[in-house]
């Protein structure tokens, strides 16, 4: 089952460091990973995404509030949906018109945009959920072939009126 951990840390030198020093002594995977200063410049929030059981989300979530640098941990899985969110950005080949308006089109549908155009490529930055993203890659991969791809990670918040504060 998919996990994404949002933890409230402090924005100090080595709290990170202890946050994914946690994951790797028990062995859970990072399947990605964003870190940021949040509107206090004191503290990081850090989306981590995991793979695992309820079980070792429950361990994962208790073990990560005994670090002194974090102040607060959310788990979002398929029964406690929050709001999720990837970009990816792209470069592309465009030796033709006709893969230039095709590109085009594909972006049109999936509301992506074009950030950079040269005579050889096209540079696309999509966001959206990790699902998203992948049909965005492989229906973009039937067109042509994708030189680069660079994505940010899960970042995830809570529905509503829930939300982290210190």
């Amino acid at each position: 089952m998919r996990h994404v951990v949002s933890i409230l840390i402090e924005n100090e030198a080595g709290a990170l460091s202890r946050v994914v020093g946690l994951f790797s002594q028990r062995g859970y995977n990072i399947e990605s990973l964003t870190v940021a200063p949040t509107e206090d410049p004191t503290l990081s929030r850090c989306t981590i995404l995991t793979l695992g059981d309820p079980e070792e989300a429950e361990q994962i979530t208790k073990q990560l509030h005994k670090l002194v640098d974090v102040l607060r941990v959310s788990d979002f899985d398929e029964n406690n949906v929050g709001l999720e969110r990837e970009l990816v950005l792209m470069k592309m080949p465009t030796p033709n018109r006709q893969l230039r308006e095709e590109i085009r089109s594909l972006c049109d549908i999936f509301h992506a945009r074009i950030i950079d155009v040269t005579p050889e490529l096209y540079t696309l930055e999509f966001v959206g959920s990790s699902e998203e993203v992948d049909n965005f890659i492989t229906t973009l991969n039937k067109c042509t072939d994708v030189l680069e791809t660079v994505r940010s990670g899960v970042l995830g918040i809570a529905k509503g009126n829930h939300y982290m504060h210190s």
